[in-house]
């Protein structure tokens, strides 16, 4: 596929342009910053700017593609990741405006251009745990898509505001748009780095339900998504099938949201930020649980 890819040089999408380019897909990269990555086409632009989100959507992706002399290919998708990737980077009313005005022009372009598949970033922290004032309890566990979503973060709301954008966007156009709830983003080096902290002292990871998604294998669902037409819109949890996290998923509960109802049987490590959908509809196989990187001892 010719794939149009806003945010690729950010931390989770450099590993998913990488992840689509070894299936042989076509990426444009569509950045404020270039990402050096071989075989990568790439494109400044700014996603605030509806124009440029026009202009670059019907634009040749390289000079090799001025060769053909039939004018200028569409691209088949398009995966918009760029954002501003967490609050305290911007004032919240920039964060909450790129975030929220970038994505209209982003679905926008793509939906009156023709292209037929649009799959988007949405964010954990739309569960409201992440970035809430103080310690927050969620409604219920595990996490699942039709959760009654209640961020009172600048930037988890702006990917609850995106997800009600796509849905709108999809009624209008009947094409196929998917929005990612991407957990925790753990690139290949950070399990040495980041995980024994992690088992010493988990309360550091309450604030995200102890969920993290592998940015390879976030690549793989990218991928899946592209490949699975006929959805409509969805909503999915992007997350690994196991907590990060050592202690057993109930004992996890009952230490750390007690008193939080449990909606359904857990086998021993699942993921309180559920991965269920994805599996059952896209056929997600993980390829890079934490066991694999990290030593430890139960």
């Amino acid at each position: 596929m010719r794939i149009l890819f806003t945010g690729g040089s950010g931390k989770a999408g450099k590993h998913a342009i990488a992840y689509l380019l070894d299936q042989g897909h076509r990426v444009m990269n569509v950045d404020l910053t270039p990402l050096d990555h071989p075989g990568v086409d790439n494109l400044i632009a700014d996603i605030t700017d509806s124009g440029q989100m026009f202009n670059a959507m019907s634009s040749y992706a390289g000079l090799d593609e001025l060769e053909g002399g039939n004018g200028i290919p569409k691209f088949d998708a398009v995966v918009h990741f760029a954002a501003v990737p967490r609050i305290l980077i911007n004032p919240d009313n920039e964060t909450f405006r790129v975030n929220t005005i970038g994505t209209y022009n982003v679905i926008e372009a793509a939906v009156k251009l023709g292209i037929k598949k649009i799959i988007i970033a949405s964010s954990e922290t739309t569960y409201g745990i992440c970035f809430s004032d103080g310690q927050t309890n969620p409604k219920s566990l595990p996490l699942e898509e039709d959760y009654d979503v209640d961020p009172m973060d600048s930037y988890g709301l702006s990917k609850v505001v995106n997800e009600q954008t796509a849905r709108s966007f999809q009624r209008r156009s009947g094409i196929d748009i998917y929005a990612l709830r991407i957990g925790n983003v753990i690139e290949p080096h950070e399990y040495a780095e980041l995980f024994p902290n992690y088992f010493k002292n988990p309360e550091v990871r309450r604030r995200n339900a102890f969920c993290y998604i592998d940015a390879r294998d976030l690549g793989q669902i990218v991928d899946l998504c592209l490949q699975k037409d006929g959805l409509g819109f969805q909503i999915f949890n992007a997350g690994n099938d196991h907590n990060g996290a050592i202690i057993p998923s109930l004992e996890l509960t009952e230490r750390f949201f007690p008193g939080v109802p449990i909606t359904r049987e857990l086998d021993e490590h699942e993921a309180l930020f559920s991965n269920r959908k994805i599996r059952e509809m896209l056929g997600f196989k993980e390829k890079h649980n934490w066991r694999k990187y990290v030593k430890f001892e139960e």
